[in-house]
């Protein structure tokens, strides 16, 4: 037996001296895993070294290549928003007004023809601001109808700080839109029209002008940058009688004296005149993204008038005679409708003529509006601001189908 335990207690020493053994000379798990970490770190500061090494431009040293690097930058700063400001800037001017108002201090009960007999009404000088663009070498500018209504005074401040009076060639009150006039005595640097029918949604766009009178402290217009939110954005006769069609909507900022600046793409083309905001207060007329312009076509249209005529001519001719359609008339005719106008008549060589329509036809809509008299037909003009130039959409009903003809209106023929 005693034998027999010290042979165990043999084999017991030489198993811990084999474990012993083995620790020393083969590292555990733990220490391998360990092991690893330095490794990593390494391998990953090799990476970092050679991703910073990549910053630099091959064959420079670093600072040389930090001041490629700001050179870069620097040529990054001009872009084609700045190119179009800079473009279109030496057009844009600011427009003083000076108006001559008569006042009653009288309460508004006494403001009647019969009590203006004997109650003394005073002349009130009011002045206000607006911006306008130079569209020609000689001197003509586009501004806002409304910037200098009924202006006893206008003076137009150029880039340049020189100030001039301007005449004022023509206006009209329905479209918003001016013509002024100044005399240099030199050729003037003027903005180019753009094509208002080619505007994107989300393209960028640049406002320009003279908010709050800024344009005065330094002879230089305010910018703003937004992009065009909408288009043919129409929104009919106003209460004011003013007609707003097609106008172009932008978040562009536009304040209190942007009136009559332009809205201009980054080719630096106008494309519109700013005209009128939706403000979140009417007493501040604080900017809220909601600004509109009138797109550069319209305008167009109008400044040929303007310059030939000082004003609109809105005379034209179809060459069409209409009456209503009741009940009667539709059984007489042997009509399946009683909705619409019908034709009476169709004049030689007339614009109608032209376009195809016959009497006895029944005009069923014009440009997408529901006709059921003829006063619909006057609205439509109306509402619409139409004048030589412009197309009538017509629906016709004739023999049981539905026609589709276009009506250009023309001047009326002389004599």
């Amino acid at each position: 037996m005693t034998r027999t335990r010290s042979g165990a207690m043999l084999w017991v020493v030489a198993i811990l001296v084999a474990f012993a053994a083995g620790r020393m000379t083969s590292p555990g798990p733990r220490r391998a895993a360990e092991g690893e970490v330095p490794e990593a770190r390494q391998a990953g500061a090799q990476v970092a070294k050679t991703d910073t090494a990549s910053l630099w431009t091959e064959g420079r040293s670093p600072q040389e290549s930090r001041s490629a690097l700001g050179a870069d930058v620097a040529s990054s700063r001009r872009n084609a928003i700045t190119e179009a400001v800079a473009k279109v800037s030496p057009a844009v001017v600011g427009i003083n007004v000076t108006q001559i108002r008569e006042v009653t201090p009288w309460n508004p009960f006494f403001d009647d023809p019969f009590f203006r007999q004997f109650l003394p009404r005073y002349q009130q000088v009011v002045k206000s601001l607006g911006s306008g663009f130079l569209i020609s070498k000689d001197g003509y500018i586009v501004t806002n109808e409304h910037v200098v209504h009924q202006a006893s005074e206008v003076v137009v401040t150029l880039v340049t700080g020189e100030h001039h009076k301007a005449r004022l060639i023509g206006a009209d009150y329905t479209t918003d839109v001016a013509l002024l006039k100044i005399d240099a005595n030199r050729e003037l640097p003027y903005a180019r029209l753009g094509d208002s029918d080619d505007v994107i949604i989300g393209e960028w766009v640049v406002a320009l002008g003279n908010p709050f009178g800024l344009f005065e402290i330094n002879a230089q217009p305010i910018v703003t940058v937004g992009v065009v939110s909408a288009v043919n954005q129409d929104f009919g006769r106003q209460v004011s009688d003013r007609v707003y069609q097609d106008m172009i909507q932008t978040d562009a900022a536009v304040n209190s004296g942007n009136s009559g600046g332009p809205l201009v793409n980054i080719l630096g083309e106008v494309i519109g005149v700013n005209t009128w905001i939706i403000s979140a207060s009417e007493n501040t007329g604080a900017n809220i993204g909601l600004n509109f312009a009138i797109p550069i076509n319209r305008v167009k249209r109008v400044l040929n008038d303007l310059r030939r005529y000082g004003q609109v001519n809105r005379s034209f001719w179809t060459g069409l005679e209409v009456e209503n359609i009741n009940p009667a008339i539709a059984r007489y005719l042997g009509l399946r409708t009683s909705r619409g106008v019908i034709v009476a008549d169709v004049k030689k060589n007339s614009p109608a003529e032209r376009a195809g329509i016959r009497p006895g036809d029944v005009i069923l809509k014009i440009n997408g509006r529901s006709i059921s008299t003829t006063d619909d037909i006057w609205a439509v003009i109306e509402d619409e601001d139409l004048k030589p130039g412009d197309s009538l959409e017509l629906e016709i009903y004739r023999d049981g189908s539905t026609l589709r003809t276009r009506l250009r209106l023309e001047a009326p023929p002389e004599g």
